[in-house]
């Protein structure tokens, strides 16, 4: 394809390259993070990590793993740099995000270094466009020091058992509570809302449920408004895996097959709003 013609001189400028034969598979996941404009881009020889942030309360991870890239170059240990989110899926859907069976949209994203814009080759039925896109030194995304040692209780659900409760959450509700515990009501999402009060259980018997590992009752409260962009990685995905540590912050882990049906992860990190005793 006319993206495989540049130069050898070309590419050995570039610390970073990497080619798709579907831009869906890196657009579509980038979709399930973008809640605000600029993310942090962080390379490696292990694939792609992309991390969204807002207020230092929430964190979104999205992690594509190099072998889901038709190529994958890096020169250095780490490469990173920061981009407007929302240009860069603009530049990814220029020729209108084509669901057509047969017809993708190819993409080949090379990086000079510092200082450089993000250089993206996009091809489509023979039409090469080319978008370059500035980028900033990348700032340090925060550590919320979410370590699996300190992990309290774990529960993996199919995403399906999910999505109905997300998508009839109140959200007149400031809140949404969760409670994991050993005994019942074992994992519980409930909220407060104009309405009136509502919760949704889930048994840890529940055909829904494929893993249940609580080992003591808590429940936490987490902003809505910063769990409401959660619900985009939540649509995409086939599996979720929602965790709490000894303080509280939740970790919500999403498994996202793309159209070749590879995986790829997506993670949020939520601060708790408050305690309940």
């Amino acid at each position: 394809m006319p993206l495989s013609t540049q130069s050898q001189a070309d590419e050995e400028q570039y610390v970073f390259m990497a080619s798709l034969d579907n831009a869906r598979n890196l657009s579509n996941i980038l979709k399930a993070i973008t809640f605000k404009d600029h993310a942090i881009f962080s390379a490696t020889p292990n694939g792609l990590k992309v991390t969204v942030e807002d207020s230092k309360c929430l964190q979104a991870n999205a992690f594509i793993q190099a072998d889901i890239f038709q190529e994958f170059t890096i020169r250095e240990d780490l490469v990173g740099f920061q981009v407007n989110l929302t240009v860069l899926l603009d530049c990814l859907n220029i020729f209108g995000g084509s669901t057509v069976p047969g017809v993708s949209t190819a993409l080949r994203m090379c990086y000079k270094g510092y200082g450089y814009p993000l250089t993206l080759f996009l091809e489509e039925g023979g039409v090469v466009t080319v978008c370059k896109i500035n980028t900033q030194e990348p700032e340090e995304p925060i550590d919320f020091e979410f370590c699996s040692s300190n992990v309290t209780n774990k529960v993996i659900l199919q995403s399906e058992s999910l999505k109905e409760p997300f998508s009839e959450l109140d959200m007149t509700s400031e809140v949404l509570q969760i409670t994991m515990s050993p005994s019942q009501p074992y994992f519980r999402l409930s909220t407060f809302g104009n309405s009136g009060n509502a919760h949704y259980d889930y048994s840890k018997d529940s055909d829904m449920v494929e893993l249940f590992k609580c080992t003591k009752t808590q429940t936490n409260r987490y902003k809505m408004s910063l769990l409401k962009p959660s619900t985009k990685a939540l649509a995409l995905s086939c599996k979720v895996s929602v965790r709490t540590d000894s303080r509280g912050f939740l970790s919500l882990q999403y498994l996202v097959r793309n159209d070749d049906g590879q995986i790829c992860f997506v993670e949020y990190y939520c601060c708790p709003d408050e305690e309940v005793e």
